[in-house]
């Protein structure tokens, strides 16, 4: 009689442990059914970058860097080996028309937040361009919405030179009246990467600018609880954006926009996990990895951190 018992589906061969629960093993395709947690959707667009970008393939490194951990994290003695991620797939692109491709995200995301009112999104881009429709769909469905925003540039690029690229979407959601300036929270904003203008653009319309300097002098525990308790004054739910470049190019050699100065990967998985314990916090976004260019996939294995970081604040 034929002995199948080592013979695996082509790609999952390899060493197992009966004992450890790898993270990727919580990531379920989603059924068709009612979520009563969280669900990752993909938004697989970067051609609307400014810069040369192959961002449009992160979703698929991010979701097979979780079989890089486990799902105990033991400085904090927390297994989410019962929690369950709903993968509910990618959003199909426009090959030639960028502004369908946002649009369909749109439209896309506001189907799923409005068939799903108690799924929690978790979004993998794609550049920084999704964040945009994504946020508009969001709003749509959950009312008034706040946002806290890791990045090293303050995407508050003007919308006349380039259209809705990967640098103007906090302008677009501001001018759209998605959101007020003061409903915008920046967190990581680094030197010698934006504009005066656009540094002036965001105080004239409220926004408030936490740069790298602030987060080396303060906690990020603390910046972030008097971001979200100002928040929560003002709106009916908080959306957490992550630009990947808000890391330091030592940690985040995959993004496109790498440079020195930034935040460390440590105090990114600290503020993860601080707001993922916050009820307020709504949704969550991982923007701006280039897996092409890439090391080891280091940037995606710190985004899949980022989840399970914020997975982990939930449960604590």
């Amino acid at each position: 009689m034929a002995d199948f018992e080592h013979l695996y589906s082509a790609g999952k061969a390899g060493f197992k442990d009966s004992e450890v629960t790898k993270a990727h093993e919580i990531i379920k395709p989603w059924n068709g059914e009612k979520v009563d947690g969280f669900g990752i959707l993909g938004a697989p667009l970067s051609k609307p970058s400014i810069s040369h970008s192959g961002a449009a393939s992160a979703p698929e490194t991010i979701r097979s860097a979780f079989s890089s951990y486990t799902t105990y994290a033991v400085e904090d003695n927390v297994d989410l080996k019962s929690t369950q991620l709903h993968d509910f797939g990618d959003v199909s692109m426009h090959v030639t028309d960028l502004i369908k491709s946002q649009q369909r995200i749109e439209d896309t995301f506001y189907d799923v937040f409005r068939s799903q009112p108690d799924m929690f999104p978790i979004i993998f881009g794609g550049d920084h361009s999704v964040s945009a429709p994504s946020i508009k769909a969001f709003s749509k469905v959950k009312g008034t919405v706040g946002v806290i925003q890791f990045d090293a540039h303050h995407d508050l690029r003007n919308l006349t030179d380039g259209g809705p690229s990967n640098g103007t979407p906090f302008r677009n959601l501001i001018e759209s009246g998605t959101i007020k300036g003061e409903q915008l929270v920046q967190i990581g904003i680094r030197n010698f990467s934006n504009s005066r203008e656009y540094r002036d653009y965001g105080h004239d319309h409220g926004v408030s600018i936490h740069t790298m300097e602030d987060v080396r002098k303060r906690s990020i525990t603390d910046i972030l609880r008097e971001s979200v308790n100002a928040l929560k004054e003002k709106v009916d739910v908080i959306y957490v954006s992550v630009d990947m470049d808000v890391l330091d190019q030592a940690f985040a050699p995959g993004c496109p926009a790498i440079g020195p100065g930034g935040m460390d990967s440590a105090t990114l998985l600290e503020a993860a996990g601080y707001l993922g314990s916050e009820p307020s916090i709504g949704a969550i976004d991982i923007v701006e990895i280039d897996p092409t260019v890439d090391f080891r996939n280091m940037t995606s294995r710190i985004a899949a951190h980022v989840v399970l970081n914020f997975l982990k604040g939930r449960m604590t």
